[in-house]
């Protein structure tokens, strides 16, 4: 280790590959910090979100479903930020996956925890809470004091986190903080996603390879802001004096209905000649519509979002059209 990296501040990400992580580790490598993620061996390894920066993270293997690999890996590195964003988070996977998303995002955060706990108590810990905690809201908008009722297995998984977060943070003095993110969208968000399938949905039917698009219900509502955004306050919180949880939000609620109508207009379409409603498409248990109070983070992070609803939509049309144009080309269709 040369006497400059000595210097330099060490985090570690949980999830580095996923939307928010790869975001994140751009962000702290600007910053100035060496970035460990942690990965999971799987037989496909998938780092298209951090291609562009793997050589300059390291990636160290271990598993939120294993406590002794969490403990290692938190033993070698030795970060003095712990940023926790792994989980099973697609929703409808979590009625068919309970157990799994249970393990992974619930008590998998128990074990970075119990990690930092018997390593050393100094780590500071973020934890990625979810407006799908707030699920059948109890108040509009809502806030860090607003009631939990989570309406799937992975809100129910999500709270349990956040709370086992607060407990270690009461019961160790560890800094341990959550973010209350409400949805945030990018480029970068996974196709099973519905922002990310609409978008590549318009770019499939604009480039001619599709001509319908089938989505659930278009009248559930969603406080919609961008990712890029929303990584900057996660690293806002762990420089606080004090650990507290705090809302990440837009404070603007859309519905599924206009994302359609900004995306399609985005590309010359018109929605409604192309979207199906389609009942397979419906969760067992819909949460109808998320609107977050970040007037917290405004306040003591000076954190507001930068990007705009609609600019957020075209971008990720703008970026879809862009790459299945070059699929297409690819293959010569």
């Amino acid at each position: 280790m040369s006497n400059s990296d000595k210097h330099k501040p060490r985090a570690l990400i949980t999830g580095l590959t996923g939307q928010d992580g790869s975001y994140l580790a751009d962000l702290l490598l600007e910053k100035g910090y060496e970035v460990y993620g942690v990965v999971r061996r799987s037989s496909t390894e998938t780092f298209d979100r951090i291609r562009h920066i793997q050589d300059r993270v390291t990636l160290v293997q271990a598993d939120l479903t294993d406590q002794v690999s969490m403990i290692d890996a938190i033993d070698e590195i030795r970060p003095a930020e712990v940023y926790n964003l792994a989980a099973q988070s697609f929703v409808p996977t979590s009625w068919k996956q309970p157990i799994l998303t249970a393990d992974v995002t619930a008590l998998g955060v128990t074990r970075v925890l119990e990690a930092i706990r018997v390593v050393d108590k100094s780590i500071r810990f973020y934890q990625a809470s979810s407006s799908e905690m707030f699920g059948k809201v109890r108040e509009v908008p809502q806030n860090e004091q607003t009631p939990f009722y989570p309406r799937s297995p992975y809100g129910v998984a999500k709270a349990y986190g956040h709370f086992i977060t607060v407990n270690y943070r009461e019961s160790y003095d560890i800094f341990a903080c959550s973010g209350i993110l409400f949805n945030h969208e990018s480029p970068r968000r996974g196709l099973e996603f519905v922002t990310r399938k609409i978008t590549d949905g318009v770019a499939r039917i604009k480039l001619g390879l599709a001509d319908e698009l089938r989505l659930g219900s278009l009248d559930a509502k969603r406080d919609w802001g961008y990712a890029l955004d929303y990584v900057q306050a996660m690293w806002l919180m762990l420089q606080q004096d004090k650990a507290e949880d705090y809302v990440v939000s837009s404070g603007e609620m859309h519905s599924v209905r206009e994302l359609c109508e900004v995306a399609f207009s985005h590309a010359g379409l018109d929605m409604n000649d192309y979207v199906v409603v389609d009942p397979a498409f419906y969760r067992p248990a819909e949460v109808h519509e998320l609107l977050g109070d970040s007037s917290k983070a405004k306040k003591d992070l000076g954190w507001a979002p930068q990007t705009s609803f609609e600019d957020l939509v075209e971008m990720m049309v703008t970026a879809d059209l862009k790459r299945v144009q070059a699929l297409k080309d690819l293959n010569g269709a």
